[in-house]
């Protein structure tokens, strides 16, 4: 079968249900094995050639088409929420609406670590969309504990998201076993030296894992939010949804962990966390000073 690098594929043996791009053959006693990076889910997979469906590019944009409209309805969702947040906050700031004060908003500053530069060039997109600002830098899942304190130091975050690959693979152990995992391992020695650095819950807030990561090990790392406390896969794009709603919740304010996740697209059973405070400031008088003439 001619599958290249970079070709989207599907596994004949789970009817194609989750496309994935080939990043990598290898082969060992003439048999062919591709690694496979989920399309739209934050999954790393093996799989033999034989299992493997070339998808045309037609069934491609069909699937990636539904995919987008999801994304959308998020994204509006999310939007909505954001409206309402500003609303309260103007109410709060201008003396309910008495006063007629200039403010400006600082929302919290994201520093987001991807194993996946495909996935983090969509983040950054939808970052931008939004208006949260953000540093994005492609990091192996490997050299994420190694990096993560230089990277604190150099950009200074309000929030980090600590994420790329993972998957859980019963052959190699129970569910509560780390080492069954492809990365959880990683992104909890990732949050461990984050937390180093920044130990407090609301000075530094944390999301941390992808597809069917030990979500429990994340959380008593220090980690704010994770995935997966079900063990199901999670999309690429909700690890957004999350620390953007915390970029706009005031300080002030605690997030419902509910309130955070509702809106994302793969909901309670793929993501979860703590109560946890928002990282927006607002200040005054917001004014534009003339030069003199």
């Amino acid at each position: 079968m001619n599958i290249e690098l970079d070709a989207v594929v599907g596994r004949i043996s789970y009817r194609c249900d989750i496309l994935f791009r080939v990043i990598d053959i290898r082969e060992e006693s003439g048999r062919k094995t591709a690694i496979l990076y989920g399309e739209d889910y934050r999954l790393i997979a093996d799989a033999p050639f034989e299992d493997l469906q070339k998808i045309d590019p037609k069934q491609k944009d069909q699937i990636s088409e539904e995919f987008r409209s999801l994304e959308e309805q998020s994204l509006e969702l999310f939007r909505q929420d954001i409206e309402l947040i500003k609303n309260k906050q103007e109410y709060m700031s201008t003396n309910a609406y008495r006063d007629d004060y200039n403010y400006f908003q600082i929302p919290g500053r994201v520093l987001h670590l991807d194993g996946d530069p495909n996935y983090l060039q969509k983040c950054l997109d939808l970052y931008e969309k939004i208006g949260v600002p953000v540093k994005g830098v492609h990091c192996k899942e490997v050299d994420m504990p190694n990096k993560i304190g230089e990277l604190i130091d150099q950009y200074r975050p309000n929030i980090i998201v600590i994420t790329g690959h993972d998957a859980y693979s019963r052959t190699k152990g129970k569910k509560q076993d780390i080492n069954a995992y492809r990365h959880s391992k990683y992104f909890v020695q990732t949050v461990n030296e984050a937390r180093k650095k920044v130990p407090h819950l609301d000075q530094l807030v944390i999301f941390a894992g992808a597809c069917q990561s030990h979500f429990e090990s994340l959380i008593h790392a220090g980690a704010n939010f994770a995935s997966s406390p079900l063990r199901v896969n999670i999309h690429a794009l909700d690890p957004v949804y999350i620390v953007a709603k915390l970029s706009f919740t005031p300080f002030t304010d605690s997030v419902n962990v509910w309130n955070v996740i509702r809106n994302t697209l793969t909901g309670d059973k793929g993501l979860g966390g703590i109560e946890t405070r928002g990282v927006l400031r607002t200040g005054m008088p917001y004014r534009i000073n003339d030069d003199d003439e």
